[in-house]
This record gives structure tokens, sequence and C-alpha cells, in this order.
């Protein structure tokens, strides 16, 4: 048997998405997503036409790194990705990958540690078991900038207010707010399908 590959950066996908910030990949079990290409990604994901092409094909680790690219796949994506798939993170799609083919794969996975650095504080801190799918959101569409200061302003509040760490419900209900108060500026819509909201709920 051929073995498969396993790409070096898992956590983004070869066509841009965003598998390091997706609920799927911070759930507990045999469910729970190993990222693009990953290890045992095989055996529990069929193959696409990016990761056959990209990956099998070019043994390369996303499409921006190819001379072709943007190629044909890509056209349905349009300009922001927002009418290829009813997933709202798809619209980082195109954007991910025209950063990449710029300023190189390196920079942007530093980028996308800090995302994932920054997720993982709201899963542990602020996730009251319904806000997983929303905070994956966020970290991917929201600014790093106001991630961050999203992060600080709610522990000042939670600080001012004395209200405990164990306190989830509270804790989520602040921070939601202030990612919704930057989303407004930023003109983002942190907006999750009914399917999406029943997944992230862990």
């Amino acid at each position: 048997m051929k073995e498969q590959p396993v790409k070096l950066y898992p956590i983004l996908g070869c066509c841009g998405l965003d598998c390091g910030l997706c609920p799927r990949y911070y759930t507990v079990g045999p469910s729970r997503c190993p990222g693009c290409c990953g290890p045992d990604f095989f055996n529990k994901h069929p193959s696409c036409s990016y990761i056959t092409c990209c990956v099998k094909k070019k043994n390369l680790e996303v499409c921006a790194q190819c001379d072709e690219f943007p190629c044909s796949k890509f056209e349905s994506l349009g300009i922001d990705g927002g009418e290829y798939d009813s997933f709202a993170t798809y619209r980082k799609v195109y954007p991910n990958m025209t950063f990449i083919k710029e300023y190189g794969l390196k920079k942007f996975i530093q980028q996308q540690n800090k995302r994932i650095k920054l997720l993982k504080t709201m899963l542990k801190s602020f996730n009251e078991g319904r806000s997983k799918s929303f905070y994956c959101l966020a970290a991917s569409l929201l600014s790093v900038e106001a991630l961050e200061t999203s992060l600080e302003k709610v522990k000042k509040s939670l600080r001012d207010r004395k209200i405990r760490s164990g306190n989830l419900k509270t804790r989520a209900q602040i921070l939601r707010a202030f990612f919704e108060e930057y989303a407004t500026s930023e003109g983002v819509e942190l907006k999750l399908r009914k399917k999406e909201q029943k997944n992230g709920r862990k």
C-alpha cells in the first residue's frame, strides 16, 4: 500500500482553509480532525482535488506555492471566498493564499500560530460549553490585534468586576461582546450556521 503524504503544516489546508482554527481540530476523541494531511488524516477523510493536485502530485504544502496559482479550482471561490461554501471560515481561503503568495509561507505560519495560541486561551478560560465554534470563527476572521485587545480588555473587566474563574458563562458573555464590538468595526460578520453551532458545543 502506498504511503499517504503528511504535510509539514496540517494547521493550514492546502487550499487555504484554517484547519488549526477549526472546531473539529479541537474535538476530543476519534472524530478529531488532525488537520489537512495530518497524521491519520486519510483514515478519517476522503481526499479532495486540492490535495490530489497540490500535495500528492506536486509535493507542495499549499496551492499558493504553485506557479499556476490561482488556477481554475479557485474560480468558484470569488475574491473573498464568500460564495464557495456556507462555512464562514471559507472567507479566508483566498486571502490566506494571496498572503502566502506575497509574503511566504513561513510568515503566514508565524501569524497563524499567534491565532492558535489566542484561540487555545479562549477555549481553556472562556468556553462555557457553547462557544467553541464562535471562538474558532473569531480567531479566523478577526485581526490578531482585535483578538489580543479583546482578551486584555476582558481580563481587566473580570478583575474590576471580581468575576471568578469558574464563572464561565459570564466570562464567555463578556468576551463574546468584545469580539462582536471589534467585528462591527472591522466589517466582519461572526455568524454561524446552525450545523456549525451544533458541532461546536463541546
